[in-house]
């Protein structure tokens, strides 16, 4: 909602009693929310070290939707915390599994980097089925000391970080650039890179994203979701350590005198639904470049083919930081909920040209520059391990 609209639908001395206390305090989140990302230091078990890394991966809404099991020696089962799920806009938790696949490749990454060589088991005892969730564990990733060879990303684990403002319309994004995170992703022989930064194609793109922002903006259930998990301020922020992360003044005011309401879905033409439209305007519109990953429908391997490009995205992002290029996925149109149907089959159409039951689109991002964004909180190391 523009300021000087919020003023006068509110009163001054509304504004200004609430906004008093606010004066000179900074936006940036308090320090125990986001301790995680000055590593581990000189942790010396190799699982926990390995593990302080892992939890800095992406997640959907950062749910962190992970726990592990560190009893074993040497080895590290992890499961889906099921606890941390998006039933409205994740019915078949398709992002939760990407989610487990970034953290798996984050994981990878800092074993290497400590010198030792892992193996993988992907699901070991036997794979969900492709809308069902269990408690089976998604891997079991055991390791021994030796000469693995490290990777240069490793190096942006703790640098990485998901731009969501506007980004610079001013500056396009070099094809080398686009081919530079195809290439950081061929490991992944099941996933397919795709993506664009073609001025002509940019246009289509951007109104796919835009629409499919209002689709989700629009259906109470699904707003709801990103509501509830929104903490504004310092106090709500260091609590969770997770969700969608808000300690500017302006929201922070807007929830002291009542105007941020995360118990009802903002209803059409409302000043609160104008300004989530906004922010998917301004996300959209500055878009200077898509890049997508897809994989293949093959009948009983879905929940691999979404661990592997969880995998993929993790290497996409690093990549991106590496380059100094900013990424944020663009998630509402992969979603499969219903009312998103349109505007997911139009994302399958412009993106791979393909029905999502032939090929999936598991990750659709926009790339920009941007000035360097905060990282986003992370939960206590020892909130993801099981007892």
């Amino acid at each position: 909602m523009d300021r000087r609209h919020f003023i006068r639908l509110v009163g001054g001395g509304t504004i200004a009693a609430a906004a008093l206390p606010l004066a000179g305090c900074s936006a940036d989140y308090p320090p125990q929310a986001v301790e995680a990302w000055a590593g581990p230091g000189d942790e010396p078990d190799t699982g926990r070290w390995a593990l302080a890394h892992a939890i800095l991966a992406p997640s959907s809404h950062n749910l962190q939707p992970w726990l592990v099991d560190l009893r074993t020696p040497q080895s590290l089962t992890l499961f889906v915390d099921r606890e941390r799920l998006l039933p409205e806009t994740d019915p078949w938790f398709r992002q939760i599994m990407v989610s487990q696949g970034a953290f798996i490749e984050t994981l990878l990454l800092a074993l290497a980097e400590r010198g030792a060589v892992a193996q993988v088991s992907l699901f070991p005892d036997g794979e969900p089925g492709a809308r069902t969730l269990d408690d089976r564990p998604v891997a079991r990733i055991t390791w021994a000391p030796g000469s693995p060879p490290r990777d240069p990303l490793f190096a942006q684990i703790r640098r990485r970080h998901t731009a969501k403002v506007g980004y610079d319309s001013t500056r396009p994004v070099a094809a080398a650039t686009l081919q530079a995170l195809g290439a950081a992703v061929a490991r992944e022989p099941t996933v397919r890179f795709g993506g664009t930064v073609q001025p002509e194609a940019l246009p289509a793109l951007r109104t796919l994203c835009f629409e499919a922002g209002r689709v989700e903006t629009a259906t109470p259930r699904t707003a709801l979701e990103s509501l509830r998990l929104t903490r504004i301020g310092p106090d709500e922020i260091a609590r969770h350590r997770d969700g969608i992360s808000l300690n500017g003044a302006f929201p922070r005011v807007m929830s002291a005198v009542g105007l941020f309401d995360r118990s009802v879905a903002p209803a059409p033409g409302s000043a609160g639904f104008d300004a989530m439209l906004k922010f998917y305007r301004e996300q959209s519109d500055t878009a200077m470049g898509f890049a997508w990953l897809s994989t293949p429908v093959v009948a009983g391997a879905t929940r691999r083919a979404e661990v592997a490009a969880g995998r993929a995205w993790m290497r996409l992002q690093l990549k991106a930081t590496e380059l100094g290029l900013q990424t944020q996925p663009m998630s509402q149109a992969p979603q499969e909920f219903a009312e998103m149907k349109p505007w997911h089959d139009e994302l399958h159409r412009l993106t791979v040209g393909r029905p999502a039951g032939e090929e999936v689109v598991q990750l659709f991002a926009r790339l920009g520059y941007a000035a360097a964004q905060p990282n986003t909180p992370r939960r206590p190391l020892q909130g993801f391990v099981r007892a």
